[in-house]
């Protein structure tokens, strides 16, 4: 039997790149998608994957990539990503327009444009990576919570929509996981985005990874409709347990 197909966005670091490399370790063909095409074809090189440009906001940069592909058994929608920490008050209307681009609509590109083949595999998976901002709030967090909370919904109402076909729709979504997207939330700001995860012992992009493909690797009858994971340490959205205390985001 030919080797199932998966698809991972936003594959260039984190849990994109360790959800390649598990898929791949596990016998899948796996062909991954970001912007970043040079730290793109370096993860590719190192784990056996195929990759290609594909920016998820772009419907022409979707078409294009979903056009190399003959078949698809899985969709990992992983690209995405926070910017700022402002309040409502103070939002910045072009990060919270590119968040809800790179997490809506880029799921919503990719979903639909590799549907008609995820459906012909006759067992196709969609992923859907959320995060807990997609089930809870917090301040600062606006304009990411909003999108989460959006990408959620596209979830649930696909996996709706899907009933009695061969598709199953899967919602992974991480508390804290310490990769680089803390660095992008605050524009690089290195230090910043190191106090996030100091003191706490948080996830790992791999620890999401292990979830998404077990939660593929069910039977075909067994769809896996969410998973929560967060760092014991993180009791929720606002509350984590640092450096020997309790500590409440307000």
């Amino acid at each position: 039997m030919d080797s199932k197909v998966a698809v991972v966005t936003g594959a260039s670091s984190g849990i994109g790149a360790a959800t390649a490399q598990a898929l791949c370790q596990h016998g899948y063909q796996v062909y991954i998608g970001a912007r970043r095409i040079d730290r793109l074809n370096e993860v590719a090189d190192a784990i056996g994957a195929t990759a290609y440009y594909l920016d998820v906001t772009d419907e022409h940069s979707v078409a294009d990539f979903s056009a190399k592909l003959d078949r698809v058994d899985v969709l990992v929608n992983n690209a995405g990503g926070a910017l700022g920490m402002e309040p409502v008050a103070d939002a910045d209307e072009g990060n919270w327009q590119w968040m809800y681009n790179a997490n809506v609509m880029g799921s919503l590109y990719m979903t639909r444009s590799l549907l008609p083949k995820l459906e012909a595999s006759g067992d196709g998976c969609i992923v859907f990576v959320t995060s807990v901002a997609g089930r809870q709030v917090y301040p600062g967090g606006g304009g990411y919570i909003a999108a989460k909370h959006a990408e959620r919904a596209l979830a649930r109402t696909l996996r709706l929509e899907l009933l009695g076909r061969p598709v199953r729709v899967i919602d992974i979504a991480p508390g804290m996981v310490e990769t680089d997207f803390s660095l992008v939330r605050f524009g690089g700001d290195a230090e910043r985005a190191s106090k996030v995860y100091e003191g706490i012992v948080a996830l790992s992009a791999q620890d999401v990874a292990d979830a998404v493909y077990w939660a593929v690797t069910r039977p075909s009858h067994v769809n896996i409709d969410e998973i929560v994971l967060m760092p014991r340490d993180q009791g929720s959205a606002r509350d984590v347990y640092r450096n020997g205390r309790v500590e409440r985001r307000s």
